[in-house]
Formats: C-alpha cells, sequence, structure tokens
C-alpha cells in the first residue's frame, strides 16, 4: 500500500478542547466559525503543504461550525467539513461535533458466516418500514424487523447509501457528505445502534457507498476558491476526466483525495463495525464512459485506487466482504493485487437477473430462450463461483423504467398465479445457485411496482402472502443446510445437466465435495406447460427425496398442487416425472 498521509483531518476531540484540520491548499486564510466562536470567525493556522491548523478550547460534543475560506482573490466562501461525521442538514446544514462514545456491548464476538453460506438482504433503510406514509423510515424502525430477518434466513445485510445526501433524502446515490450519516435516517448513533443489533442476531452489515462521483451542489465543489476550465477544483480532476452524468468524478489521482476516500473506508470499518462495503460503479471510476477494454477513456489512477480500498479493508478486517458493482464481468475486478487485479472479494453479477427474465419471456421479445442461463451457469470469475453476487433483483432492476420481476410477469396484477410462480421461480434458482444470493427488500413477500424512495413496503403481504414467504424460509433453511441433506448448495461446483430449448426445462446439478447429502438436483420449468411424464436424465442413479416442490398449496391454495415427494430412476439413470407450469423441484439423496 502506498505511503499514507498522516495529517488527521477534521475533528479529534480533547478534554476541554478539540483541534480541527483542514485541507484547503489555494486558501489565502481559513477561519472557523461556530458555537465556539462567540459568532466572530477564528483564524486557522497553516502549517505549509495546503493544511490548516487550530486548537480550540470548550468544544463539546453538539457545537457547530463551518469554515470559512478567503480564495485568492479575496472571496470568503463558507464550507462544511469535508470530514464532518455530522451535518445538521443535507442541504446547506451545519457540520457537528460528533460524540464518539457509543456502547457497543459484546459486538466483538460478532464474526461473519462463511462465503458460502452468506445470503444478503437489500434495503432502504427510508422504505424498509416506515411508520407511515408520509414519514421516512429509521434506523430504529429497520431495528424492529431483524428478528423477521433473522428468521427469514438472512445473514447479511446491504445497506443502500445512508450518507447525508442531496435533499436528505433518495436512494442514496447522490453523496453529498460521505464521512456523515443521514440525519432524517437516525444519524451516527443510530447506524451504530442498527449495527450493534444486527451482529446481536447474527446478521453482518455491508455499506453501500459512492466514490465514482459527488453531487454537483456539494461543497466540496471548488472548495477553497481554485479550479480549471470552470471545473470542480481541488477534490475532482478539472478536464473531461472530471465529468459524469450525475456529478463531478474525484481526482483519484491526487494524493489528498485518494487519502479522503480511504479514510471514508477506515470509518465505515473502524468506527461503525461494518462488516463490508459494496462500490458502486467502479466501472465508471476508472473510465470515463464506463465502458471495460476502453484503453482510449481509461483512467489510469483508479486501478490501483481499487486495489488500495481492498487491500486496506482486508488489513482492518480481514473477513470484511468488499463487494464491486462494475457492470463489465472483468474477472480482474475480483482477481488477488499480486495477479495485477483489484482484489475485491466479489462483484455484481449484472446478468444474471436478465437470464432469467429472458427465460421466463418477460423482455421485449416475448419468446423465452435459455441462451442466457447457459452462460450464467457456465460462468465464474477466476474460477470461484463465489465471486459474485446474484440477485433475480436490485435496486437498479426494479426501476429506472422496469419494475419488479413479479409484475413484470403479468403487467395485469404483480400478485397474480403466474406473477407469483415465475417469482417464486426466480428466487428459487436464485437462492439454489452457485454465487452469493441477494433478496432485494419485499421480494419474499411479493411488493410489487417500480422501486423508489418513497413507496413504503407493504408488511400486510407478509400474511396475506405468508405462504410465498413460507416458501422463501424453507428455499433458505436449505441453502443454509439446515437438515444436513442439501450441503451441495454451498458447494463451488455446478454442472447442467438437461436443457430442454422446446419447452424451456433445466436440470442442474450442485455438489461441494462428495458424498451423503452432498449432490443436490434442482429441475426448473421455465414454461406454461403442464407435463404429465416428463423423462429427464439424472446425472446420479439412485432414489431422490423431494425437498422442495414449489407447486405445493401450502405455498399458495391455488397452486398446481403437484405431489411428488421422491423421484427414481430407471434405466441409463432415467427419471419420469410430472413436471408442472413454473414448477421447481429440488432433491437429494440421504
Amino acid at each position: 500500500m502506498p505511503h499514507q498521509i498522516k495529517k488527521k483531518l477534521g475533528v479529534t476531540l480533547y478534554r476541554g478542547g478539540a483541534e480541527f484540520r483542514v485541507w484547503a491548499p489555494f486558501a489565502r486564510q481559513v477561519f472557523i466559525s461556530g458555537t465556539f466562536t462567540a459568532g466572530e470567525k477564528q483564524p486557522l493556522t497553516s502549517e505549509g503543504d495546503g493544511y490548516w491548523f487550530a486548537l480550540i478550547r470548550n468544544v463539546e460534543p453538539g457545537h457547530q461550525y463551518k469554515y470559512i475560506i478567503e480564495t485568492p482573490d479575496g472571496q470568503l466562501l463558507e464550507k462544511n467539513d469535508p470530514r464532518a461525521r455530522a451535518i445538521t442538514s443535507s442541504d446547506k446544514g451545519f457540520s457537528v461535533v460528533v460524540d464518539n462514545n457509543f456502547d457497543w456491548q459484546n459486538d466483538a464476538n460478532f464474526a461473519m458466516p462463511p462465503r458460502q453460506d452468506q445470503v444478503i438482504y437489500e434495503l432502504h433503510v427510508g422504505t424498509f418500514n416506515r411508520p407511515d406514509a408520509a414519514t421516512s423510515g429509521t434506523f430504529d424502525s429497520a431495528i424492529e424487523k431483524l428478528d423477521y430477518l433473522r428468521d427469514l434466513g438472512v445473514n447479511i445485510i446491504e445497506l443502500m447509501p445512508i450518507t447525508s445526501m442531496a435533499f436528505s433524502n433518495g436512494w442514496g446515490y447522490a453523496p453529498n457528505h460521505i464521512f456523515s450519516v443521514e440525519s432524517m435516517l437516525g444519524g451516527r448513533h443510530g447506524l451504530m445502534k442498527f449495527v450493534r443489533e444486527c451482529h446481536t442476531r447474527g446478521i453482518g452489515v455491508v455499506l453501500d457507498v459512492v466514490y465514482n462521483h459527488f453531487y454537483g451542489d456539494t461543497d466540496l465543489w471548488q472548495f477553497d476558491g481554485w479550479n480549471e476550465n470552470n471545473r470542480g477544483g481541488i477534490y475532482f480532476y478539472n478536464d473531461e476526466r472530471g465529468d459524469t452524468p450525475w456529478g463531478g468524478r474525484p481526482d483519484f489521482g491526487r494524493p489528498e483525495v485518494r487519502q479522503f476516500v480511504l479514510d471514508n473506508i477506515t470509518m465505515w470499518l473502524s468506527e461503525y463495525h461494518m462488516d463490508g462495503l459494496r462500490v458502486d460503479s467502479t466501472i465508471y471510476m476508472r473510465n470515463t464512459e464506463g465502458r471495460d477494454n476502453d484503453p482510449e477513456h481509461d483512467i489510469a489512477d483508479t486501478w490501483s485506487l481499487l486495489q488500495d480500498i481492498t487491500e486496506l479493508a482486508h488489513k482492518i478486517k480481514p473477513d470484511s466482504l468488499i463487494i464491486a458493482e462494475d457492470a463489465a464481468c472483468n474477472p480482474a475486478i475480483t482477481a488477488p493485487r499480486a495477479n495485477n487485479g483489484c482484489g475485491f472479494d466479489a462483484q455484481w453479477e449484472l446478468g444474471w437477473p436478465h437470464a432469467l427474465r429472458d427465460a421466463l419471456g418477460l423482455t421485449a421479445d416475448t419468446t423465452p430462450t435459455l441462451q442466457g442461463i447457459r452462460y450464467e451457469f457456465s460462468h465464474s470469475y477466476n474460477g470461484n463461483d463465489f465471486e459474485r453476487v446474484i440477485f433475480s433483483d436490485s435496486h437498479d432492476t426494479a426501476a429506472n423504467g422496469s419494475v419488479r420481476l413479479n409484475e413484470a410477469a403479468d403487467p395485469t396484477g404483480g400478485t397474480t398465479l403466474y406473477a407469483r410462480e415465475k417469482a417464486l421461480l426466480a428466487d428459487a434458482i436464485t437462492l439454489t445457485s452457485a454465487g452469493i444470493p441477494m433478496i432485494l427488500q419485499g421480494s419474499e413477500f411479493l411488493q410489487d411496482g417500480s422501486f423508489n424512495d418513497w413507496a413504503a413496503l407493504e408488511w400486510r403481504k407478509t400474511e396475506k402472502y405468508a405462504g410465498i414467504l413460507l416458501a422463501h424460509k424453507h428455499l433458505l433453511a436449505l441453502r443454509h443446510n439446515a437438515y444436513d441433506t442439501t450441503r451441495g448448495l454451498q458447494g463451488n461446483s455446478t454442472a447442467l445437466f438437461h436443457t430442454n430449448d422446446d419447452n424451456c426445462v433445466i436440470g442442474y446439478h450442485r455438489w461441494d465435495k462428495g458424498g451423503a447429502g452432498d449432490d443436490v438436483l434442482v429441475i426448473v420449468n421455465f414454461s406454461d406447460q403442464h407435463f404429465d411424464h416428463y423423462d429427464i436424465n439424472l446425472p446420479l442413479p439412485g432414489h431422490w427425496h423431494v425437498r422442495f416442490n414449489g407447486s405445493w398449496h401450502g405455498y399458495s391454495k391455488d397452486f398446481r398442487g403437484v405431489h411428488l415427494s421422491s423421484v427414481n430412476t430407471h434405466k441409463n439413470s432415467t427419471a419420469t416425472i410430472t413436471l408442472p407450469p413454473y414448477g421447481v423441484y429440488i432433491l437429494s439423496q440421504e
């Protein structure tokens, strides 16, 4: 890892006072004004190399402040502390001195589940558990549902961004102050409490972070008055590399900006006890056009920064889960740094949900095709299936002009028979395939519509569609090998043993190390056809127990209700089964 800048920026509290330090290399002078300066502005002292410092007495947690920066041409700019741990309001608020004390109780006893056992739940705090339609959800309201998530079988929560954001609401991908937790969601101690309460239930927390751009009206923009080409100044590239569709791109080649990002990584893993990070749109960090294998538009500084991010994260927390959203399916993203890779543990498999939709005939060309399924079942990164995160839906696939898969499955309603069958099929494949599976909040009880930042989850659906919820609990129990009969679902080996393009039926074999309870077979009918006698060659002979039958009436009274408790092979390992429309069977042997 490259030499790190030793200056401790931001606020450091001491008994009786605090140190303030900020980087503003082109400032003529820097002042601070706050609760502790009696309405006056107090000058900071230049330390050289662009750093400014002040030691001020009688500073306490809760005090508010701002920097006043005198630019080279004499203008005075009011700016928040770039490393403020709290902001009174994301829009034109004040920096706040925070209380660093927090009772973590027995948090040190928590350990992340092993990679092959991890199941992620993507959660947006503002909409996950809203008290009412007009009030945002908070960390405290989310805590109320943690027992529900534990009982569902989730052991990792991926929080969508929770830093102070533009307009104080939204998805979180318009970052305004990346060291501050959004106060509307519950602020600094609210997040700490949420992480602690997750850990007490055996649930890890991965945080979505955004470094590919900063919001266009952020205080970082032209922070000390300097810029080139009317661009962003010291924190940003000041040429075309600084342009993104959403805001200015940080200057990843400037040591102070790299340290700004790395210190943010350190904060989340150390101060907040996060168990991992998902780095948003790394493709737009490393290429101005968001493209892979495009040297003309590559940003040379980024690759080494991504390597530094993963190396630092694993140094702080060796078992942390560091995920990239890269969009390019580039195996180097998850390859070790020693092999010139970026060293991420996993990356979002963005083709997975589209392969499912293609097979179900839910895309523009409504003719079902197994082409994408074939690719996904033969694809891994660096020979390790657990270097990818797979999902039937995410905040992206369920938005941006699209809707959740269950509503796409039947535009007349996301809870019709066909919608329920297709949605359960998609989640069953995701939860039984090789990779780290992820569930978008509400998918387990057929939340419909498009994902947005204001529509609350409809928790009454957990009762109305209790059978679908039960199916997800059963699937997750099998994924976790709760009954010691499906260890193969945690293995790194997968083989498609049956593909019927004409009838859209597949069968795949999951296994780990071999032996009793290791081999698992999954048979899936993507079509609306019913087969009374479907012949299928199984990869292994013998007696197979049906561990999951997606057509069971217990999941929904109007499901097909095919009775199939076991499967026996006959000549040449062939079996004959009844296969209902959109049916899913999970089989294993004793």
